[in-house]
């Protein structure tokens, strides 16, 4: 009895000891980090565009830091320029004045704490969603509703495509590229599939004309940040560098990308 009672009294010591744990994370001067996804959605004017500067924060911070006061401006290749002024101070900048065309070269030029960052990228072009095709009966239990956005790819040229699927429930939204080496003039599609997805629920699906250079570095991006990859405490197999790079300072280098898309965008209501 004596036993069994000096037993419990370390049963309920162990299992009621909670010791904190302090993660002593490595850091590093901040970095910018830069959002320039300029989008061009179909029949629309484009002319009203933004672009998002951050820096790089320790792991465990709530806040992402804007970069603020800093020059940032788009050209194209006939000298146009572009000024993007900051909202206050979100660190996002706007332009109502942008003149996007299809297959024109455009040079992002940003002014920040005393450096200068470039980037060049075309704007690319993109097929319409043709039509939604939704399967009631997927996923491993047979229970999952998949979505399917057909598109018809262009014959004899080369394509690549960035899909993005936005649902009203609270998950992050999907997204996926998808390139046309073996499907070049085919109709293909972006699928879709969420757990929960219901009928009556609304996904909003933009498929967005991207430049091989861009779905090579979104390819390897979704890839780090798949549930494959390991935790958020796993060692990245390299640093996902951009398009963006630094003339002043080529060793601080930034972070994102600069991009130029034509956008189909399409709502669907689960069936």
């Amino acid at each position: 009895m004596k036993r069994i009672a000096i037993l419990l009294i370390l049963f309920f010591t162990l299992t009621n000891c909670e010791d904190v744990i302090d993660v002593d994370l490595n850091t590093s001067e901040p970095r910018l980090v830069i959002d320039a996804s300029i989008n061009w959605l179909k029949n629309t004017p484009g002319n009203q565009q933004s672009i998002r500067l951050s820096l790089t924060a320790p792991f465990f911070n709530d806040t992402v830091p804007p970069a603020n006061n800093a020059i940032v401006t788009i050209s194209d290749s006939d000298n146009n320029t572009f000024s993007f002024i900051e909202e206050a101070d979100t660190g996002i900048y706007r332009n109502d004045s942008f003149i996007p065309v299809i297959d024109e070269t455009y040079t992002l030029t940003i002014l920040y704490n005393g450096e200068t960052y470039t980037a060049t990228e075309t704007l690319k072009p993109v097929v319409s969603i043709d039509f939604v095709e939704q399967n009631n009966e997927g996923g491993f239990s047979g229970e999952d509703i998949e979505l399917k956005a057909f598109y018809t790819d262009p014959a004899n040229e080369e394509n690549y495509y960035f899909f993005e699927f936005i649902s009203d429930i609270a998950v992050t939204p999907t997204l996926e590229v998808y390139e046309d080496r073996f499907t070049d003039g085919n109709q293909i599609f972006g699928f879709y599939t969420e757990e929960d997805l219901e009928s009556g629920d609304v996904v909003t699906i933009r498929n967005y004309g991207i430049s091989e250079q861009f779905y090579d570095f979104m390819f390897i991006l979704l890839q780090q940040g798949s549930e494959e990859s390991g935790g958020p405490f796993e060692t990245q197999p390299a640093t996902v560098r951009g398009n963006c790079i630094n003339t002043t300072n080529p060793n601080n280098f930034p972070f994102g990308y600069f991009r130029l898309s034509e956008v189909d965008e399409l709502i669907y209501t689960v069936e």
